[in-house]
């Protein structure tokens, strides 16, 4: 498996595999997609050796204007099913932490409260609870955890 940028014949198999993810609340559409690359935040896209096909994707915004203030989020990772526990979510987010680290920016996510393996997932990797968004997902009207990973400095990652 490799990552690499995520590209805009990739949107119509990300929009497939959002729509089998989260069938009781509002999958991204491609517009969305669009309006994530449009923006240029930092895409992937998880691709075996061998060939072109998306098996998963993820996305971190990245604001700031210097070194101190800047502050990342995972806004989406998605793994079709039929690749999920091969370790593609666990790469697909790490590459999201580097990028992130780059800034030595903390990184923010909501996640739902149910998605045991996700909170399993960002909790190896330091992420901690902060508090819940109740009702954050529609129209299922689940709730959310809001997480956040603090800040690893250039020392921190080199260590």
């Amino acid at each position: 498996m490799r990552l690499d940028p995520l590209r805009r014949k990739d949107i119509t198999r990300c929009v497939e595999i959002e729509k089998i993810l989260f069938p009781g609340d509002d999958p991204w559409s491609a517009r969305a997609f669009h309006s994530e690359l449009d923006i240029g935040h930092f895409y992937l896209a998880a691709r075996p050796d061998d060939g072109d096909e998306v098996l998963g994707y993820g996305g971190l915004a990245v604001v700031g204007r210097r070194r101190g203030e800047y502050e990342a989020t995972v806004h989406t990772i998605g793994v079709a099913p039929e690749y999920q526990g091969q370790g593609i979510g666990k790469a697909l987010l790490r590459a999201l932490l580097n990028r992130a680290d780059e800034f030595e920016a903390p990184v923010f996510l909501e996640v739902r409260t149910d998605n045991t393996t996700a909170l399993g997932l960002y909790e190896t990797h330091g992420f901690e609870r902060l508090g819940i968004r109740k009702r954050y997902y529609q129209p299922s009207g689940a709730d959310a955890y809001t997480m956040v990973r603090p800040a690893r400095t250039r020392d921190e990652v080199a260590g």
